[in-house]
């Protein structure tokens, strides 16, 4: 009887034989993992799962995961169809899991991810937010006890797979060392990042600066702080700057901020006026306060002026306090020439002893032409 084509082995890999067939259906199968992979990897099938209303991180988590899953689960078939037998339930070399056990294990992970994803938004969201507790109080406790779940979860789901803690210990113990001083920065950030969401010098939407960045607190999480600066940048400020660094809150308790305006004015210019002129604008601004009221202070007498600072209260411009402030100075400018005050210019007073100095005026007679008389001073 003649064998058919399909069914001849074309080669031989650790005692089993490969025929056409066989490879011809490795290749199928490992073409639809890449596929799927693929799918899972495109932004059509992410915006899908954001309609489930996971979590952008989340989402990531899981199109990464799906799509390594199909790649190992078709290659896994296809190894067994080309004849080389690869058994879901026996144990992987040098590990004692399955590769079910594995795939298992691994949504396991997923589900507790989920599951602290979605303690947190329902505590805050639902649970927490008539509770009559400070928003930022809220934000802070959800946070807290996900993260809490999270840790418990992670571990229950590793103990049932049979990677018990007393053996990490053992294995903590031999690399401790390196291991240590490689997540030092690791675990400090995590417990700074406990700290803020417990004392909250910071909360979302305050306006901080700190390490030299200054913007808006977008997200508090678990190792890093997000801030968005006026340039529509997020940048990334580790947790540990918070603890360890000066920060400046601008609404920390309560969000009105005095900003202060220098002004300077001509020697000989009527002060009354001057400070009639700087109320003005600052009670023409939309965005300056009522109360307090706006104020002018009178720093010193300079050099070639006479030094004022206008003091303005204001809520909404925290966020934006260059713009405040070169508005308001648009604005005195624009007072001032208005009312005729100058804004002086450095000045110099010249002083001889003895001597005699040459000095030339320049004239116009009436025919248009320029004549240059000599004096003595």
């Amino acid at each position: 009887m003649r064998i058919p084509f399909s069914e001849n082995p074309l080669f031989r890999i650790g005692g089993n034989y490969v025929t056409a067939a066989g490879l011809l259906g490795f290749v199928l199968l490992f073409g639809c993992g890449l596929f799927l992979a693929k799918i899972f990897q495109s932004e059509a099938f992410r915006r899908l799962l954001t309609r489930l209303k996971l979590g952008k991180n989340f989402v990531s988590v899981i199109a990464t995961v799906l799509s390594s899953a199909a790649v190992i689960f078709f290659t896994v078939t296809a190894v067994n169809t080309a004849g080389l037998p690869l058994a879901w339930n026996q144990p992987l070399p040098a590990i004692s899991l399955t590769l079910i056990q594995i795939f298992l294990l691994v949504g396991l992970l997923l589900a507790v991810f989920w599951i602290s994803s979605r303690t947190k938004s329902f505590l805050f969201n639902r649970f927490l937010a008539n509770s009559g507790l400070d928003r930022s109080l809220q934000y802070a406790i959800s946070q807290i006890i996900s993260n809490i779940v999270l840790v418990v979860g992670v571990f229950i789901v590793l103990d049932n797979a049979g990677i018990h803690l007393g053996t990490l210990t053992v294995f903590a113990g031999a690399v401790g060392v390196g291991v240590g001083f490689g997540l030092q920065n690791i675990a400090s950030n995590f417990i700074s990042g406990l700290v803020i969401l417990a004392e909250r010098p910071i909360t979302i939407g305050d306006r901080v600066e700190v390490a030299g960045i200054a913007g808006q607190v977008q997200q508090i999480r678990a190792r890093s702080t997000v801030i968005l600066t006026n340039d529509n940048i997020a940048m990334i400020v580790p947790n540990t700057k918070f603890i360890d660094s000066p920060v400046t809150n601008w609404t920390y308790g309560d969000p009105r901020v005095r900003f202060r305006i220098p002004v300077s004015v001509a020697y000989g210019s009527n002060l009354d006026e001057v400070c009639e002129a700087l109320v003005q604008v600052a009670h023409e601004n939309s965005n300056a306060l009522a109360e307090p009221k706006p104020n002018v202070f009178l720093n010193k007498f300079g050099e070639s002026s006479i030094d004022f600072e206008l003091v303005v209260w204001s809520q909404e411009m925290s966020n934006r306090p260059r713009r405040f402030r070169s508005d308001l100075n648009f604005a005195i400018a624009k007072k001032f020439k208005e009312r005729g005050i100058e804004i002086p210019y450095p000045q110099r007073d010249l002083h001889f002893r003895g001597g005699t100095v040459r000095v030339k005026v320049a004239t116009q007679d009436r025919g248009g032409e320029v004549e240059k008389n000599p004096t003595d001073a």
